[in-house]
C-alpha cells in the first residue's frame, strides 16, 4: 500500500527483524531473537532500504505442510514409541539455528510445552526472525510450523501475524494479531492491527481504533506509529487535511532521529504532497532523510524526484 501512512509502502519497510535489543521500528517490539555477535550469526537486524514492493503478495493461502499420517486404520492396541509419534511437519530448520537464540522472555512462554516440542517451536521462531526481511514467505512458513505445535501461546500467534503482515496477507495477519492480543500479548500491536484494517479496505475501522481507550494509553514511538496509520487511513478516504492535522503534533520535531521519526516525517511529507504543497513536502522529505539513520524509507529518492 504505497501512500501516506503506509506501513509497508515506500515509507514503511516493516517489521525490523525481531531483534531483542531493537525498540524503535514497530515490529522490533516483538523481541524473538537475541543478538548473535559472539556466535557468528546476525545481530541488530534492521529493515532494509526501500519498500519491498517487489515482494510477491500472497495469492493462495500458503499453509504449513499438513500433519503427517498414514492410512486410516483402527487405533493400535500397542502404544507408540517416541520415534513413532506423529508430529507436525514444516520447513527444514537451518542447522545453525538453536533454540537458545530465542529471546529469554519468549522462551519463558514455551515452558508449558514438553522439551522437544519447545525446542522445535523455538527454532522455527528463530528461523522466522532471520528470514523475515529477505524471504517473508519462508518466515511465514516457519511461524506456521511453530503454531502447528503451540497454537495457544501468544508469542507464537504474534509471530505468525507479523510474518503474514510482512507478506501483505492482511486478513491472516489481523486474525493472528487479534488472537495474540486475546492471549495476553504484551507487545504494542494496535498500530499493526489498524494497518491490517486498512489493508483489507476498512480505513474507517483503523480510524476508530485510533480513537480507542487503548490508543489513548500509547506514548512515544508506539503513539507515533499508530498516528502514522490513522493519518494514512484518513488519506485513504481522501481526507488529506484531517491526515495533516493528525500528524501535526509536538512529535513532529526535525531534531529527532530514528526509524519512527523518519516514518513520521515521511508521512507528513507525503500528506503535504497530496495537498499540492510540493516545496513544503520537499523540506519534510529532507527532514525524513536526515532522521533516517537506519534506511527505513526512500526519502532520498523522493528528494531527487522533487528537486
Amino acid at each position: 500500500m504505497r501512500g501516506v501512512g503506509s506501513r509497508r509502502g515506500r515509507c514503511r519497510t516493516a517489521a525490523g527483524g525481531w531483534d531483542s535489543e531493537s525498540e524503535t521500528a514497530v515490529c522490533d517490539h516483538y523481541a524473538l531473537v537475541v543478538p548473535q555477535d559472539n556466535q557468528g550469526g546476525r545481530s541488530d537486524r534492521r529493515p532494509s532500504r526501500g519498500s519491498g514492493a517487489n515482494r510477491q503478495r500472497p495469492g493462495r493461502d500458503q499453509r504449513s505442510a499438513p500433519r503427517t499420517s498414514g492410512p486410516n486404520r483402527a487405533r493400535s492396541a500397542q502404544p507408540r514409541t517416541d520415534s513413532e509419534e506423529i508430529r507436525p511437519s514444516g520447513p527444514p530448520i537451518p542447522p545453525h539455528i538453536e533454540a537458545k537464540q530465542l529471546a529469554p522472555e519468549i522462551r519463558g512462554e514455551l515452558t508449558t510445552l514438553d522439551r522437544s516440542t519447545a525446542d522445535a517451536v523455538a527454532r522455527h521462531l528463530v528461523a522466522a526472525g532471520e528470514l523475515l526481511e529477505e524471504d517473508p514467505e519462508a518466515a511465514l512458513a516457519h511461524a506456521r510450523a511453530a503454531r502447528a505445535r503451540s497454537g495457544r501461546i501468544a508469542a507464537v500467534r504474534e509471530a505468525v501475524g507479523i510474518a503474514a503482515y510482512q507478506c501483505g496477507d492482511w486478513a491472516q495477519a489481523l486474525a493472528e494479531l487479534r488472537a495474540a492480543r486475546r492471549m495476553g500479548s504484551r507487545s504494542p500491536l494496535l498500530a499493526l492491527i489498524a494497518d491490517c484494517e486498512r489493508g483489507i479496505g476498512r480505513p474507517e475501522r483503523a480510524i476508530e481504533l485510533g480513537r480507542s481507550d487503548e490508543a489513548a494509553q500509547l506514548t512515544g514511538d508506539d503513539a507515533d506509529e499508530l498516528r502514522i496509520v490513522v493519518a494514512g487511513a484518513r488519506s485513504d478516504l481522501g481526507q488529506h487535511e484531517q491526515a495533516l492535522a493528525i500528524l501535526s503534533t509536538p512529535a513532529l520535531d526535525p531534531a529527532r532521529t530514528g526509524p519512527t521519526a523518519a516514518r513520521l516525517f515521511y508521512a507528513y511529507a507525503e500528506t503535504l504532497l497530496a495537498l499540492g504543497r510540493e516545496q513544503d513536502a520537499l523540506q519534510w522529505f529532507l527532514h525524513a532523510a536526515a532522521a533516517d539513520v537506519e534506511g527505513v524509507t526512500d526519502a532520498e529518492e523522493r528528494i531527487t524526484e522533487l528537486s
